[in-house]
């Protein structure tokens, strides 16, 4: 038989009293770890140094750059027109074929130019031949006033010997006052007549030019037509007309051209320019006569801004680059090369490495590393900006180190650690 033993309430009571006082206890100390586990920052995740490239911020001379990729091209080159319509007979020259300034690289035929010209060189003849029988016509007609002048002048002799003569013999009185006026008269009358062919011969002289002028005028006319028409005929010999390479023949035996058509392209090889395009968000300060350097693959070679396209292309803006120097050892043309064009020379700015990301007088956030290779985001005001660097204009100091690389995958995380 068991028995019910009393339990005293006092005991009991104090017993239930340390009960609530532990679960109170319990739960101030539940409630304080909360909030301090609250209080704690993340843990920082680990990024593998060799995916995290940092750069060091230093204080010194920045040469802004902006750089673009392109070919050489010849600063001459020279389309070939057909003067006149025709056909391809031959094709002497191919393409990439030496050429000097009378080098025929195409004969064309046209038998109907060629008749015009041999028209106009009859015409030619024609008209010169009637300018000589003018010409001689003119000549005998002055030849006879020469002679009338001649004649006139010898009468003239004759009738003032015969007039002294009778005026010696009235004054001894032999010859009567009747005789000597007679003689006077005639002597008179001579000269009269000698003026008169005088002024017919300076006349007919005169007149001369004026006749001939418009014979001239046709044989001029009619030579230009017979030159012009010789030159077109000439031009079926197609000629190169400078030293250089045969680029393009862009036409066949036996095909028509029209005048004006393109048969022939011929560039100087020697005289290279280099042609690059730029970013168009990079030629905001590219001005003309700025240096620049042209990488070649085997050298580079110093040139200068020479022009500037004025539209952009698909984002890119076109550049001639003149070229200074001799050219590298294997540069020809339509080359690929890569320029680099030199915008202005910084003095005493705070740099850095050009970031992955980022544009010029922007803010990005950046990971700035501090002792134990822990990274901490900061923000970083831009400047301007080269090829491979950047100014700062806020947000670091002169000998932090920055990651450059792309972090954006950490974006949620202020800090991160960096494993060497």
């Amino acid at each position: 038989m068991t028995m019910d033993v009393k339990r005293d309430p006092a005991i009991l009571k104090a017993k239930k009293r340390r009960q609530v006082l532990m679960a109170g206890v319990g739960v101030v100390a539940l409630i304080a770890v909360s909030v301090w586990v609250m209080t704690l920052e993340p843990a920082a995740p680990t990024v593998d140094g060799n995916a995290a490239w940092t750069g060091k911020v230093t204080r010194g001379s920045m040469v802004r750059e902006v750089r673009g990729s392109g070919t050489l091209v010849p600063e001459d080159i020279r389309w070939i027109t057909a003067t006149t319509s025709g056909r391809v007979e031959k094709r002497p020259l191919r393409p990439g074929a030496q050429v000097r300034p009378d080098t025929v690289i195409l004969e064309l035929s046209n038998p109907d130019l060629q008749n015009r010209a041999k028209t106009a060189e009859l015409a030619w003849r024609s008209a010169e031949a009637g300018l000589a029988t003018r010409k001689n016509d003119l000549a005998t007609q002055r030849l006879q006033l020469e002679t009338g002048v001649a004649n006139a002048a010898s009468q003239v002799e004759q009738d003032e010997l015969q007039y002294q003569a009778d005026l010696e013999l009235n004054k001894q009185g032999i010859v009567s006052a009747l005789t000597l006026r007679r003689s006077q008269a005639n002597m008179d009358r001579a000269r009269n007549a000698l003026a008169l062919e005088r002024k017919r011969l300076q006349a007919s002289t005169e007149g001369e030019k004026a006749q001939l002028a418009p014979v001239e005028s046709e044989v001029a006319r009619a030579k230009a037509a017979y030159e012009l028409e010789a030159k077109n005929v000439a031009d079926l010999k197609v000629r190169a007309g400078m030293t250089g390479v045969l680029q393009q023949l862009p036409v066949e035996e036996g095909q028509q051209v029209g005048a004006g058509t393109n048969i022939a392209r011929v560039a100087n090889p020697t005289a290279l320019k280099a042609e690059i395009r730029v970013s168009e968000t990079q030629t905001r300060d590219v001005r003309v006569g700025q240096v620049a350097m042209i990488d070649t693959r085997t050298g580079t070679v110093k040139g200068f801004v020479s022009r500037i396209d004025p539209a952009a292309q698909g984002g890119t803006v076109g550049i001639d680059v003149t070229l200074d120097g001799d050219l590298p050892p294997g540069a020809r043309m339509d080359l690929s090369v890569d320029g680099v064009i030199e915008l202005e020379r910084l003095e005493n700015v705070l740099k850095m490495q050009r970031p992955s990301f980022g544009q010029e007088n922007g803010t990005v956030m950046l990971y700035r590393v501090g002792a134990n290779n822990e990274a901490t985001r900061v923000q970083v005001q831009l400047g301007r900006a080269s090829v491979s660097e950047m100014e700062v204009k806020a947000g670091l100091n002169e000998g932090d180190d920055v990651v450059l690389s792309d972090m954006s995958q950490y974006d949620a995380f202020d800090r991160v650690r960096i494993r060497r």
